[in-house]
């Protein structure tokens, strides 16, 4: 499975403000689900509210992209610190050549392992 550094962000009924990481994620063969902090987002085929991908388990929205080079991936509207991967700070830090994380706007954090299995089962239902 390929991974990629990617911004996720939680959209349903959080106006902008919504939980947010910086991580690792894993993608299917098919680039359609995203596995990440042992959820599952499947790729919306129509324009969500908000969202770009959905939560396989409870249906929520999440914006998913690449991290943008200059650091502002949050809605300019809105805001909350990141939680960025401890793991992979060296890595994003390159990718935006800053020298350090800001403590105001990011949060380190260990992700939850994503059991991909179960989600495969779930889909299959």
């Amino acid at each position: 499975m390929q991974s990629r550094i990617m911004y996720i962000e939680h959209k349903t009924d959080q106006n902008d403000r919504g939980e947010a990481w910086i991580g690792l994620v894993e993608f299917s063969k098919s680039g359609q689900t995203v596995y990440f902090n042992g959820h599952a987002y499947k790729k919306l085929k129509s324009g969500g509210t908000a969202g770009n991908f959905y939560d396989i388990e409870t249906g929520d929205e999440f914006w998913i992209s690449g991290v943008k080079k200059n650091g502002q991936d949050r809605h300019r509207a809105g805001g909350g610190r990141v939680k960025i991967e401890r793991v992979i700070v060296d890595e994003y830090l390159n990718i935006v050549d800053f020298d350090l994380l800001d403590d105001q706007h990011y949060e380190l954090s260990e992700p939850k392992l994503t059991d991909k299995q179960k989600f495969k089962e779930l889909e299959n239902e």
